[in-house]
This record gives structure tokens, sequence and C-alpha cells, in this order.
């Protein structure tokens, strides 16, 4: 692939500036080397069905989060956004990805089946925990890094010289990030941030809510690591 890397991310809003401050942490993230061989295709099977296995265990536990949001929201534009979130993970989403697995032989039944791992665990206890103990703005940039991660990961592989879309079984998880939709989806978590941040002090957080910014970016990483490291 040549495209032209599309940047979602408006330099001045305020996960703009958590990704400036933490770039070491978001970088691991966005271009760690599950996703960079998953882009070229040569991703081994083994990770790749590891890490669908857990995804879906962390939808579960990403609805619960993004329910805590909707308690956590001081308006309805928030509490709107946040409850539509949670049903488009409980009702859309994980069924996608039930169909998407099908594809890799794997049943509802069978992921259920397996138990969390720890990279799974302690990233989405993380997000939990951020939101008990903060606001919703805290929650918001515990969660963010995922949804908007990933819009940038497809950007980014549908920009990548080294992207090999043809033949490579993992252009349908590409393209499906690459997509409008889900960008549209990526575009408005930013907006709704600023949106909460306004009432929240969100310019005199910022190192604290870069701290978790950065972890949850790590966080991320470490769940791509967890398949690679299966897959040795």
């Amino acid at each position: 692939m040549t495209d032209t890397f599309t940047d979602i991310i408006p330099a001045q809003s305020l996960f703009g500036r958590l990704r400036a401050n933490a770039p070491d942490a978001w970088q691991s993230y966005v271009c760690h080397d599950f996703i960079k061989q998953l882009g070229n295709g040569t991703l081994p099977e083994a990770a790749f069905r590891h890490y669908l296995i857990q995804d879906y265990l962390f939808l579960i536990q990403f609805a619960r989060a993004y329910a805590l949001a909707t308690y956590k929201a001081d308006d309805l534009r928030a509490m709107r956004q946040f409850s539509g979130t949670v049903h488009a993970i409980l009702d859309m989403e994980m069924s996608l990805h039930l169909d998407f697995c099908k594809g890799w032989g794997l049943t509802e039944a069978d992921i259920v089946a397996e138990p969390e791992s720890r990279a799974c665990i302690t990233y989405t206890r993380y997000v939990l925990d951020c939101g008990l103990r903060g606001d919703v703005v805290d929650l918001q940039v515990a969660l963010m890094p995922c949804m908007v991660g990933y819009a940038e990961i497809a950007n980014r592989l549908m920009a990548s010289s080294d992207t090999r879309l043809d033949g490579n079984p993992y252009r349908p998880w590409i393209e499906m990030y690459a997509s409008t939709e889900f960008q549209d989806v990526a575009k408005a978590e930013i907006d709704l941030l600023e949106h909460t941040a306004q009432t929240r002090g969100g310019d005199a957080r910022i190192k604290g809510l870069t701290e978790i910014f950065a972890r949850a970016s790590r966080l991320e990483a470490d769940f791509w690591q967890m398949g690679l490291d299966l897959a040795k």
C-alpha cells in the first residue's frame, strides 16, 4: 500500500495533546510487531486466533466500562453517546466479532470457555479502576486508546508500503477498522472527550491524564505482545 496516512486526531484536541505527551507509549502500541506482521500477512495464525478469543472477552469488560461512563457522565449528550456505545458493543460489535471468528473456526462456546489472559485482565480492570477512582474524563482517557488507536492503526496500515492486502488473511480485519463507519465512531469519541473535559478542568489535569493515557497505551501494546508470545 502507498496511500497517504490520514490522521483523524486533531493535534490541538485533548486527545491529540495526550498523544503528543506520550509518544513512546503510543508508538509501542500503534507500531507493534503484531501489527506489522498482521499488515504484511506473516502473523502466525495461532497469535491471531488467541487475540480473537481475548478480544471478545475484552469487549465484555469494555461494555461494563462504558456503562460506568454513562453513570459518571454529567449531561444527556454524553450519557446518550456512552449508552449508545454499550448497545453497539453488546448488540452489534460482539455479533460481528463472532461472525468474524467463525471464519477462523471459533464458536462463541469455544471463546467463552477460555479464561481471560493476564493481559486482558490487567488492561480492562485498570480501565474500570480509573473510572471507579476518578471521574468521567479519567475513564474516557483510559478507554479511548483502544478505539482511536485501532482507527489510527488501520490508517497506518492502509498507508504503509509494507502492507500487503492481496492474499493477506488479515485483510478483512484491516479493512473493517479502516472503514468510514469505524473511523466516524473514533472521531465521535475524540469530540466527546473535548465536550466532557470542558467542564472537568481538562487543561489543568494534563499531567495526570497523560499518565493514564500512557499506561493504557502500553497495556494495549501488552495485548498485542500476548499474541506474539503465545505463537512462540
